[in-house]
């Protein structure tokens, strides 16, 4: 656990937005910009030199930082159908060519700038795929008929065979326990917060994190068949595979290139100086989308982190108060996760608190929510604890125990020859407990939903746009039919797989804008998949990492804040996007008409700049409580 918790650390903290300024190349490339402009304005101003003994710092950068920069900006253009930055490149080319050295430094130092900006505001911890390698089991302990043990290569494992799981240890492959008693940790591969008993036949699953006592398992499956190695598959997918969102930038600047370059032109027929066009096109350049929506976007980070939201993917800030599908996994997003016993109904003639132990002494070794719900009854009520001999539990067959020399079995009605004499069934979770065969207990379940999940829900749709909420989870249909009804959502998903999630989630993509609420490593492709994927809780690193944004404290009024953050932000970055375009405008039509010079435009540009900086800055500062729910 040592491990795996400094590793969710790391990943949580927040990236050093002024460090990631100045390492990356465009970071480079502005600073060097800046130096080549203040050693030219020396070279021409202080010492009065002139031509190339003043204009070679500026044409050093050039050809050094802007032309790459340009010839990518450009490759980029063809790729995406323009943007915010095609003019820029214009510039820097049309001002080469003109000889108009400085004009062209000053739109590098902006385009350079502005770019160096959003990778800060984009840069990421790492990549999911990075965390699911970091935590993959990569040896394995054959056990060898004389009792000692060879490490080998986890590719090396094959079917049948013995492997010893050490304290501490993530479990190589799917397996059954054949010797031992311990537990394990497999929170990050169910997304359930339990920690789960482990006795001879109990099942395991490759990536558990194993507790404090060895285990012997055999090997139902190569690593490349296991769960852990199914997920990473299902990922792996899902990461190549994301929603492409374009910019913000990018949409607005489409349009507004094709208009300054018109209008660059008519400034040049009609005067038949090229540098009428470079006036327009310098002017035009622009730097309120380049910089001022990366400013919005860093300050919009700030401000969740300061509410407990962590933003992995600054992208998600345009699209997440727009989205039309809003999916949840269930446990730990609309409920607490802690099912409690809510009824529990013992054959005639057998005692209550000796029923309950028998089954709370199998359900030690159960993985399932419920398990833990009948655990806590019996340390509630105080009952003994019984020592049990042999457990197993198999797919669609319950858990069977050995326990004070009685075969106990749980499972569900479905699992009974005659269920007549069981109350009618009802909406939520139930189990039946048998001793030796015959009926002994009926147990039914509550898991709560949060105080708030229901007017969550209906504040998603009148307050938020949301055309359709749904539930996705892997649990059984009646207890997910049941929260969904108490919380007021009609569409219902049960029992579904990773990839089923996956599929569900593309499925919508088509229909609109998704997000999806998780929390569990089995929920990363669903979240890698969807328009705004958002962890709840720290629980896993590959969750986190595959994640566009986390909320620390599993909390839906944080959530509500992450929406409002969004809105916030794109309200700003469009304030200052469309009033610098404006502005560029009117600039832009003093240029056609020669009364604004290059350089003079270039100037000019730097002040909108500023302003554009100034309002794009305010968006972490507010004293609004940033939520209306």
């Amino acid at each position: 656990m040592g491990t795996a918790t400094k590793l969710q650390v790391h990943h949580l903290e927040q990236p050093n937005r002024f460090r990631d300024f100045f390492s990356s190349r465009d970071g480079v490339i502005a600073t060097a910009t800046l130096v080549a402009i203040a050693v030219y304005l020396i070279l021409r101003f202080v010492l009065g030199l002139e031509g190339f003994a003043a204009s070679w710092p500026l044409m050093a950068i050039i050809i050094g930082g802007g032309i790459p920069l340009g010839m990518d900006v450009m490759k980029s253009a063809i790729a995406t159908r323009g943007g915010a930055d095609t003019l820029a490149a214009v510039s820097i080319i049309a001002s080469v060519l003109l000889g108009e050295w400085l004009v062209a430094a000053i739109v590098v130092l902006m385009l350079s700038g502005g770019e160096a900006l959003e990778e800060a505001a984009s840069k990421r911890a790492s990549a999911t795929l990075d965390a699911l390698a970091r935590r993959a089991p990569q040896i394995a302990h054959r056990r060898l008929s004389d009792g000692t043990t060879q490490d080998i290569a986890i590719d090396d494992v094959r079917m049948g065979d013995a492997l010893v799981v050490l304290p501490h240890e993530l479990c190589p492959v799917d397996g059954e326990v054949i010797s031992g008693h311990g537990a394990m940790d497999e929170s990050y591969l169910t997304g359930e917060p339990y920690v789960v008993s482990k006795s001879e036949g109990s099942e395991v699953m490759s990536g558990a994190i194993n507790a404090d006592d060895a285990l012997v398992i055999r090997a139902t499956a190569l690593a490349e068949d296991s769960r852990y190695a199914t997920i990473v598959g299902v990922l792996r997918e899902a990461e190549m595979n994301r929603p492409q969102m374009r910019r913000l930038a990018d949409r607005l600047g489409a349009w507004y290139t094709v208009l300054a370059l018109a209008m660059g032109a008519i400034g040049w027929i009609i005067s038949g100086d090229p540098t009428r066009f470079l006036a327009v096109v310098v002017i035009a350049t622009p730097c309120p989308l380049l910089i001022g929506v990366p400013v919005a976007i860093i300050g919009a980070i700030n401000l969740a982190a300061k509410r407990g939201i962590i933003i992995k993917n600054p992208g998600i800030l345009e699209e997440v108060s727009k989205v039309d599908t809003v999916m949840f996994d269930k446990t730990g997003t609309l409920t607490y996760g802690r099912p409690r016993i809510t009824h529990f109904q013992t054959a005639e003639g057998l005692d209550d608190d000796y029923a309950l132990s028998l089954a709370a002494a199998v359900e030690r070794y159960s993985r399932h929510p419920l398990a833990t719900a009948i655990v806590a009854e019996a340390d509630d009520r105080g009952v003994e604890t019984l020592l049990v001999t042999s457990v197993s539990e198999k797919p669609g067959q319950g858990l069977t125990g050995m326990v004070d020399g009685h075969e106990i079995r749980l499972t569900n009605r479905k699992g009974l020859s005659d269920s007549s004499f069981l109350p009618q069934d009802q909406a939520g979770m139930e189990s039946v407990m048998l001793i030796n065969g015959q009926f002994a207990a009926f147990i039914q379940f509550r898991d709560e939903p949060r105080k708030s999940a229901a007017d969550f829900i209906s504040h998603l749709g009148r307050k938020h746009g949301t055309t359709e909420t749904m539930i996705i989870s892997g649990d059984r249909a009646s207890e997910v039919e049941y929260l969904a009804g108490k919380v007021g959502i009609d569409t219902v998903h049960a029992g579904v797989s990773p990839e089923g999630k996956l599929a569900l989630v593309r499925e919508h993509n088509e229909h609109g804008s998704t997000m999806f609420l998780g929390d569990g490593i089995n929920d990363a492709p669903a979240m890698a998949a969807a328009t705004v994927g958002v962890a709840f809780g720290a629980g896993s690193d590959v969750t986190i990492e595959a994640a566009d944004a986390v909320v620390l404290d599993s909390s839906l009024e944080r959530l509500d804040n992450l929406i409002h953050i969004g809105k916030r932000m794109r309200r700003i970055a469009l304030q200052t996007a469309i009033g610098g375009m404006v502005l560029s405008f009117l600039g832009m039509v003093l240029a056609v008409f020669g009364w604004l010079t290059p350089l003079m435009g270039a100037i000019a540009q730097e002040i909108i700049d500023v302003v554009a900086i100034l309002n794009a800055a305010r968006v972490p500062f507010t004293k609004d409580k940033l939520s209306d729910f």
